[in-house]
């Protein structure tokens, strides 16, 4: 890890740059979730307390570098205020001579909000000429923007190579979690992927194999594997035209010496609702006019196994059709068993990406993993073993 830290800048007085993401839910004006902007409360506190000056700059929606004010970001004021406990002073650009006034007649202890980078189309092409105009205000740059960090963008690339640059608290974090996860795992490592599937990831199941001990595939993908081996999975989510792909992967695990843990026994239903009947059956005796909504509970006794030997989980995806019960009680039962794990001290957890966060937090683990990234795309490139631009422009 070559990035930087706030604990190694001099921020007294600084005027500090602060890339958050603050793209949250809003709806009449008012922001209905804020746990974004709860997250990068360490990092604004930090500079603030060590005598610098945050100036926030962050995007909002899509507005294709065109100014659309129902993309503003000054509704997120109160909300930011509330979070910080402090003032905060809206910019109505994040260049020019709007922006400079805002930041020479900030107050100490007071909160600059810069408005939506996207409103110019230079942000997205990475223009080096409005780096340029963002680095002239401020002296020091600090990425607490993880979730944005796979876009190479002016305020997540090119602006950091433009002014002495850190990592802040949240970027910090998840970096640490990651590299804890997949750089330097503790042994034996596993990771559990889910989801639909396979094609949306090839690349993460590719780097994983090579990466972990054990690697559990669940939900739709696992369908796609059986098959793969031969397996009559019914009328079940399954890419029949990935099967030759799966035994690639199948193989190169192999080479590897990763294991691969597939599904013993399944829930099966003829419809996909809540409460529908449903059954119990091994892999090899799917009725073939009925469907694969969740991972049996053998094959949850089988992961639980893996658990107790392994020093290092990754997580991503659902083992089933998490958002109906009865079908989310392979998520439920594995997860709450990792978090368990944790919570004790024998495992080192890591999860994130697409449904992950939905699915912990409805089997109530999330707050017992070691770390949960909410970051999604980005989370999922580092997995992927992509080299991220955001992050390499700290190094």
């Amino acid at each position: 890890m070559a990035w930087k830290t706030l604990d190694d800048m001099d921020l007294a007085g600084k005027r500090v740059l602060t890339r958050v993401d603050i793209n949250v839910p809003v709806e009449d004006g008012r922001v209905t979730d804020a746990t974004r902007i709860e997250r990068v409360v360490p990092t604004i506190k930090d500079i603030l307390s060590k005598g610098g000056k945050p100036i926030l700059l962050a995007h909002f929606g899509r507005p294709k570098g065109e100014r659309v004010p129902e993309m503003s970001l000054q509704p997120l004021i109160p909300a930011l205020e509330e979070a910080f406990g402090t003032r905060v002073v809206f910019a109505a650009d994040c260049r020019g001579p709007s922006a400079q006034s805002a930041i020479e007649a900030m107050g100490d202890g007071e909160v600059v909000l810069l408005e939506n980078t996207r409103f110019h189309p230079g942000e997205e092409k990475n223009d080096d000429a409005l780096a340029s105009e963002m680095a002239e205000l401020g002296d020091i740059y600090c990425n607490d923007a993880f979730s944005a960090a796979h876009r190479a963008h002016a305020s997540t690339e090119a602006l950091a190579r433009k002014l002495p640059s850190c990592a802040g608290r949240l970027m910090e974090a998840e970096l640490s979690a990651l590299e804890k996860a997949l750089g330097e795992p503790k042994r034996p490592a596993v990771a559990v992927v889910g989801g639909a599937k396979v094609s949306t990831k090839l690349d993460l199941l590719s780097n994983l194999v090579t990466r972990v001990d054990t690697l559990v595939i669940g939900g739709g993908m696992a369908n796609t594997f059986l098959a793969a081996q031969g397996l009559d999975v019914g009328k079940s989510l399954c890419e029949h035209d990935m099967t030759g792909t799966a035994s690639e992967i199948a193989e190169k695990a192999a080479e590897a010496g990763c294991e691969i843990l597939l599904p013993r026994d399944v829930v099966v239903a003829h419809r996909f609702e809540a409460g529908a009947p449903h059954q119990i059956v091994k892999t090899e005796d799917v009725p073939s006019d009925a469907m694969i909504l969740d991972t049996g509970p053998d094959s949850v006794a089988h992961i639980k196994e893996v658990l107790d030997r392994s020093e290092t989980l990754i997580w991503n995806g659902p083992l089933g059709a998490f958002e109906i019960k009865p079908f989310d009680e392979a998520t439920n039962a594995a997860a709450g068993y990792a978090a368990e794990l944790t919570k004790a001290g024998k495992l080192i957890s890591v999860a994130g990406g697409g449904d992950t966060v939905a699915a912990l937090n409805k089997a109530d683990a999330s707050d017992h993993f070691t770390y949960v990234s909410t970051a999604g795309g980005a989370f999922l490139e580092w997995m992927e073993g992509k080299d991220l631009p955001g992050v390499a422009a700290l190094g």
